[in-house]
């Protein structure tokens, strides 16, 4: 009896016992599995990169002479709005947001990059739409921004049917068939009005995206405000009764989504603004602005300078650990009050 049992037991324990060749092809797998794992890893960490800044000058005369033609007023900012628009879609792993795969579908900190930088592209194609190709509000519109402007604003994060990058590379191609046509001398159909009036209607989205920034980022380690929706006129009001002090926090897992966001508007708006001041060369000299629009330009640099620390810390205001968010409030304030001068400038006569 006792023998039969040990037999039965050393029958299924053989049976149960993985044979050499399936525990070596086990642990291939997992090997492969192991290593696939690494390789994501690593390449996530190289997309997470932030693209360096370019030249504007160098850009627009590359742009030209692909085309056969030279510079002309417009031409420096059209470029530079075209080059940020296909950093988008270029730079290391592509566009990211729409991402439904890995390495892409875990980052976060680029994606909201990407966000801040379309915000921006999106902005200035519309003043691009509106003001910039048109010499009044009775104009017609120039039919290249017409398609460019919408394609910019199509849904970010479409991954089919059709996905983001086919709607945006479309906008980039109209916004190069425009730069050819105001470079084309032998029509006036297309054109570029660098004006004192188109600038400052610009500056005026370009102001309101910076306060908002700053305010959010401002907001990482939890404010008490006193509300100001209707201050500074007697006879405003607003659809419901709110508080006379809020109390404003950005949620713990956004604070670095805020962060990065900023981070990519200011690289955009730091590319536009260098471009602005060739293209608006005269006008900006005519109204001595431009030692503002410069210092403008020196707070987006300046918040472009690196991150040594592999994570945004969170630090309280005068506490021992640094806070990434408040300084970067901090220079985006700075340029959106040196903003509001420069509109001023641009509306004096």
């Amino acid at each position: 009896m006792w023998s039969s049992i040990k037999q039965r037991w050393e029958s299924l324990k053989n049976r149960l016992t993985p044979s050499a060749e399936l525990s070596g092809w086990r642990n291939t797998i997992f090997t492969v599995l192991g290593l696939l794992v690494i390789l994501i890893v690593l390449v996530g960490f190289y997309w997470s990169a932030e693209p360096n800044a370019f030249d504007v000058r160098q850009n627009a005369n590359s742009k030209f002479s692909a085309i056969g033609r030279s510079n002309v007023v417009g031409g420096t900012t059209t470029a530079a709005l075209i080059r940020v628009s296909e950093t988008l879609l270029d730079k290391p792993g592509g566009y990211l947001t729409n991402d439904v795969m890995p390495p892409g579908l875990y980052l976060d900190n680029i994606p909201n990059w990407e966000f801040g930088v379309l915000v921006q592209v999106r902005d200035l194609s519309r003043a691009f739409r509106e003001n910039f190709s048109r010499s009044q509000s009775q104009s017609t519109e120039d039919p290249d921004l017409i398609i460019a402007e919408p394609n910019f604003n199509f849904d970010n994060d479409s991954w089919l049917f059709p996905p983001t990058e086919v709607e945006y590379r479309e906008a980039i191609e109209r916004l190069s068939s425009y730069l050819n046509r105001i470079a084309d001398t032998s029509q006036s159909d297309a054109q570029f009005y660098a004006r004192a009036d188109n600038l400052a209607a610009w500056l005026v989205n370009v102001e309101s995206r910076l306060g908002s920034l700053s305010q959010r980022l401002s907001a990482s380690v939890g404010q008490e405000r006193i509300n100001t929706d209707t201050a500074g006129e007697g006879a405003a009001t607003q659809s419901t009764p709110a508080a006379s002090e809020l109390a404003v926090r950005t949620p713990w897992l956004e604070i670095d989504d805020v962060f990065y966001e900023a981070r990519g508007a200011t690289w955009a708006l730091m590319h536009f603004l260098r471009a602005v001041e060739i293209d608006f060369q005269d006008v900006l000299e005519d109204k001595n602005a431009t030692a503002s629009l410069r210092q403008i330009i020196r707070e987006l640099e300046a918040s472009q300078r690196t991150v040594f620390f592999p994570v945004i810390l969170n630090g309280s205001g005068f506490g021992i650990f640094a806070n990434h968010s408040l300084t970067m409030a901090n220079y985006i304030s700075r340029a959106n009050a040196a903003i509001i001068d420069l509109r001023n400038l641009l509306a004096q006569g």
